[in-house]
């Protein structure tokens, strides 16, 4: 298995299912690395370098280590509920989201819900939330009206790599674009 393949296989972990390596997550979303490499390195090599390699090269920066990298955590995209200590930040006046078109019918009726996360994904901007899209098959794009919902009520974080979110979107909020 390759790093990207292993980094997969630690999103699933960190993220969904730290039953699957035999671990568990504290309250905040924490790991201990010496038992998840001990648990990754069960069935191919895995070792200190190739997570902080992972860790360090990840193009989406999906995960963070604590000060003295004994613990690692993802940065968002739980289903699992935890708190990862996110400051709510107040937003721009639009962001983003992307995700394919044949969810159009179901976000126009309901909005934007989590469904099996614990939030909504928001993009700073229209290219990357069409590359969010296009993992969905035909990209459609969705201006996020943030600073209304902001100003209505709704909270706003910002995650540490740069990813907007927030409990739902209302589809009053929405406004539908071509990617």
């Amino acid at each position: 298995m390759g790093l990207t393949e292993i980094s997969r296989y630690m999103s699933l972990i960190l993220r969904h299912k730290p039953e699957v390596i035999g671990i568990h997550l504290d309250e905040h979303g924490w790991a201990n690395v010496d038992e998840m490499i001990e648990g990754i390195s069960r069935t191919q090599e895995f070792n200190m370098e190739m997570l902080e390699e992972i860790v360090r090269t990840d193009s989406k920066q999906r995960y963070s280590f604590n000060e003295d990298k004994t613990l690692i955590r993802a940065n968002q995209g739980h289903s699992i509920p935890v708190d990862v200590e996110l400051e709510e930040t107040e937003p721009p006046e639009e962001l983003w989201h992307g995700t394919g078109v044949k969810y159009e019918e179901s976000i126009d009726a309901q909005g934007l819900i989590p469904k099996s996360r614990l939030y909504v994904h928001l993009s700073k901007d229209s290219e990357t939330a069409t590359q969010v899209g296009k993992r969905h098959g035909k990209p459609r794009l969705y201006v996020v009206k943030a600073g209304a919902m902001y100003r209505d009520g709704y909270k706003f974080y910002l995650s540490k790599n740069g990813v907007w979110l927030t409990k739902e979107v209302p589809a009053k909020y929405l406004e539908k674009t071509d990617a």
